[in-house]
Parts: structure tokens; C-alpha cells; sequence
């Protein structure tokens, strides 16, 4: 259900940039904010019964837990998040300000990371503050 926290516009593009990186392993699309969200895309033969604002706040929580713990370690900037569930995959990218979580069916390590970084190039382009 729309909220208007994007553009029809930003919409399309989310939507365009997972269906290519993903194909018909996209299950669902989230765009979140500290404040909000909206899943901007959900398949067909799947129900709206999840319990989106708590995946939100775990989402946000964990991407903050994630950038401090890790932060000057050895192994880099911290890029994105992959959950790996009994019936698919999330994947979760969210900048200081925004994120998104993919949920699919089985990818590659390959897919995961063409995915992420098309998302966060869509984020970046967005620069909200």
C-alpha cells in the first residue's frame, strides 16, 4: 500500500532495478526510512500478512549495530546484509537515512551482490537528509 515516501517515479525505478538484478526470485521489495516504510512490491502468489514494522525496526536496528561494531575493523566499510531463512533470502541495504529490504527465493553469491549494489547506487542517488 502506498504511503507516499516515494515518487511513482522512484517507485518504477526500485521495482525495474530489483526484477532485472533478481528475475522471478523477487518475492517482495521494502523501502524504509527511521520513521516509516512501504513495500513498494510484493509476488503475486505471496499474502500481505507480514509483520513489516517490526522487520523495520529490527532492519534499522541491526544495520546501526552492524555499522558500530565493525566500524575500523580489517574487514572494510560494511556494504549490505544477507538473512538466510528456511523459505528464501532477505537482503538489506540501508544507508544513514534509508534502506531497503529484498526478500527471494535462492540467488547466488553473485546475484545477492549485483542486487545490493544496484540498490545502494539507487540510494545514493537519492542523497535524502
Amino acid at each position: 500500500m502506498p504511503t507516499g515516501l516515494l515518487t511513482p517515479e522512484a517507485t518504477e525505478q526500485i521495482v525495474a532495478t530489483c526484477r532485472t538484478a533478481i528475475g522471478d526470485s523477487l518475492r517482495s521489495i521494502t523501502y524504509f526510512t527511521r520513521d516509516d516504510f512501504e513495500q513498494v512490491y510484493l509476488r503475486d502468489d505471496l499474502e500481505r500478512d507480514a509483520d513489516l514494522s517490526t522487520f523495520i525496526g529490527h532492519e534499522w536496528r541491526g544495520f546501526k549495530t552492524t555499522q558500530t561494531a565493525y566500524e575500523g575493523s580489517e574487514l572494510g566499510e560494511y556494504d549490505y546484509t544477507i538473512r538466510v531463512f528456511e523459505n528464501g533470502f532477505l537482503v538489506r541495504v540501508t544507508t544513514d537515512s534509508e534502506g531497503v529490504f529484498v526478500t527471494t527465493d535462492g540467488l547466488t553469491v553473485k546475484d545477492f551482490e549485483e542486487v545490493a549494489t544496484a540498490l545502494d547506487s539507487f540510494l545514493s542517488s537519492r542523497e535524502i537528509s
